[in-house]
């Protein structure tokens, strides 16, 4: 499984954006990347400054969102769709789609549910279980709001 440093994660996002401004050929991931840069152009500025993002520290308990993890969880999103795994997801975005009414607002709950569960696992030093990725999942499906 390919499992990339911080770094490598960054940097796939800093030449994604420098190749697609300069007009180069883009790579399958970073293809995948810039559909989620493109998404998010409150994060294109900083592209624009390696030198000034590379190692830059993101704190949650200050209110800051990390963009680079932000931007990895829609690509791993993306993956997950395209392969329809873990198997059933394809199926829990489509019912979040119909919810939302648009793609990206179904992706950011799956990204609440992903990050649940990567959180419990890593606080409880398992490996990531599907089930409670599913089970979130499946309570925002029940639920009824608007966007």
């Amino acid at each position: 499984m390919f499992n990339p440093t911080r770094e490598q994660v960054r940097q796939l996002f800093f030449e994604t954006w420098r190749k697609f401004r300069q007009k180069e050929v883009l790579s399958g991931i970073e293809t995948i990347a810039l559909e989620v840069i493109l998404l998010h152009p409150e994060y294109q500025d900083m592209l624009d400054d390696s030198e000034r993002y590379r190692d830059k520290n993101y704190f949650p308990e200050m209110g800051e969102t990390n963009p680079f993890l932000h931007m990895s969880m829609h690509v791993a999103i993306k993956e997950q769709l395209s392969i329809n795994q873990p198997i059933g997801i394809r199926k829990k975005f489509e019912l979040l789609l119909n919810k939302t009414g648009n793609e990206h607002d179904a992706a950011h709950l799956i990204i609440e549910c992903l990050a649940e569960m990567l959180w419990q696992a890593q606080r409880n030093q398992t490996p990531p279980d599907a089930q409670i990725y599913f089970d979130c999942l499946d309570k925002w499906i029940a639920k009824s709001f608007h966007f």
